[in-house]
């Protein structure tokens, strides 16, 4: 077992809330056997099916899994997809779901990846299936976030916002939160992959280098357009700091102050799945920060976290000790 360093320990103290779109994220996975007789489909016999959170629950699970405290604000419908994911978050220990709202008039967010492969073959996604929950909230739901919201803010040292564009993050939600955060100093960062601007007066942001070309509606193919594209979406956002991913060129951290620090991949030689590692970065990010940690050196924890999460295959957490065992302070 790996000793946690003092500054791994001090993830311990944050406790966090993780307001967003919850998913379950199920997973079937089988053995192709033949080309169908019905069409020209593949014949895939299940072996094995897995559910885990996914979406603002994988940041949940990634926070509970690094030895933070965790509390959920969600909504999801009443159904068995839900069932699994209270089951999910209770059976961590260190997550509470009195934020979450479980409601009639939705269902919960799925997303089932198939996976096949042969017996001599390796395993491959073939297709993945959402359904997905495009409903707005009716106001009496909204209010019971807010409520719920109010209840649990006093008691975190830290906010992430995760927006996966299903309507949980409403306009009024998004504004209370923000303005609450600032005018209490408690840090919040936001992870959105639409309509990141309407989050202006966040302190952290983190986009991908295909979200924020997007949002900007810029190239950002070369360093000097990563540099333009970070520093204006840093002006735009007027926050603390943006955190752009790059694949497998890594990180770069753009700060108020101007600078701009690029961190490189510590691994590149076995990238299983990509699937959740932007959760796991901004979990890890966002305990940091909420424990005291400098931005840079929270970023640098990020990138590590990150790099555990892609050698895993699905959406996968990281676990303290595996951190422990790639960091050093």
């Amino acid at each position: 077992m790996c000793e946690l360093s003092p500054m791994l320990k001090s993830l311990f103290n944050g406790h966090l809330m993780v307001i967003g779109d919850m998913i379950l994220d199920r997973y079937l996975f089988g053995v192709i056997e033949r080309i169908s007789r019905e069409a020209p489909v593949l014949v895939l016999q299940q072996a094995e099916e897995k559910s885990v959170a996914g979406g603002a629950a994988n940041v949940v699970n990634n926070i509970a899994s690094l030895g933070g405290f965790v509390f959920a604000v969600g909504a999801l419908g009443e159904d068995s997809a839900a069932q699994k994911l209270k089951a999910i978050f209770a059976s961590k220990g260190n997550v509470s779901s009195e934020g979450m709202l479980y409601l009639k008039d939705r269902h919960t967010i799925t997303k089932t990846r198939v996976i096949a492969g042969g017996r001599a073959t390796v395993s491959q996604q073939v297709v993945r299936i959402d359904r997905d929950c495009r409903k707005k909230l009716t106001a009496p739901s909204e209010d019971a976030l807010l409520k719920a919201i109010d209840n649990l803010l006093p008691k975190c040292n830290g906010v992430i916002l995760s927006d996966y564009g299903s309507g949980t993050i409403t306009p009024a939600i998004r504004r209370h939160v923000i303005e609450f955060c600032r005018q209490k100093n408690i840090p919040a960062i936001v992870d959105s992959r639409y309509d990141i601007t309407s989050f202006s007066g966040i302190d952290y942001v983190k986009q991908n280098d295909a979200e924020i070309a997007s949002a900007l509606k810029m190239e950002v193919n070369t360093p000097e357009q990563l540099s333009r594209a970070g520093r204006e979406l840093l002006a735009r956002m007027k926050a603390k700091g943006i955190l752009v991913t790059r694949g497998e060129k890594g990180m770069s951290l753009f700060l108020k102050d101007g600078s701009q620090h690029d961190i490189p991949v510590s691994d590149k030689s076995e990238v299983y799945d990509v699937s959740g590692a932007g959760d796991t970065c901004v979990a890890a990010f966002m305990l940091a920060i909420a424990s005291g940690i400098d931005p840079i050196t929270a970023a640098r924890l990020s990138n590590s976290a990150a790099g555990i999460a892609v050698r895993k295959v699905g959406t996968a957490t990281v676990s303290s000790q595996e951190l422990a065992k790639v960091w050093r302070d």
